[in-house]
């Protein structure tokens, strides 16, 4: 046991053992004690249950946000992966026509008629 003359840090385990007792004690039979122990340090129930709501806040706030981004790029994957397809099968049907000669655009009265603009 250590001297009362020395000073010991600031803990329910100081004042445990300054008291002769142990810190189950001292949390089970005597929590006010322990909660002005938990003040004097600065951390005291109140002010780590304010804070944890807090920071509880402020994740569920980021993980909202981080949710809405997700949703908008899976949308995003999704329209650009139905372009691809569309794309990959204009350039399956080019390929075809680039590569056999025998194989003759059709053009229809409609286009036939319609003149082009050049821009």
């Amino acid at each position: 046991m250590r001297s009362r003359g020395k000073r010991a840090t600031l803990s329910i385990a100081s004042v445990a053992r300054e008291a002769g007792v142990s810190t189950a004690l001292i949390h089970n039979h005597y929590p006010g004690i322990a909660d002005a122990i938990r003040q004097a340090q600065g951390r005291d129930n109140r002010t780590q249950r304010d804070a944890k709501a807090l920071a509880l806040k402020e994740e569920k706030r980021n993980a909202k946000a981080l949710r809405q981004e997700v949703a908008a790029l899976r949308t995003d994957v999704a329209r650009r992966c139905s372009i691809n397809e569309v794309l990959t099968a204009e350039n399956a049907v080019l390929r075809a026509k680039q590569s056999d000669p025998k194989i003759l655009e059709l053009v229809s009265r409609a286009r036939r008629e319609t003149p082009e603009i050049d821009f």
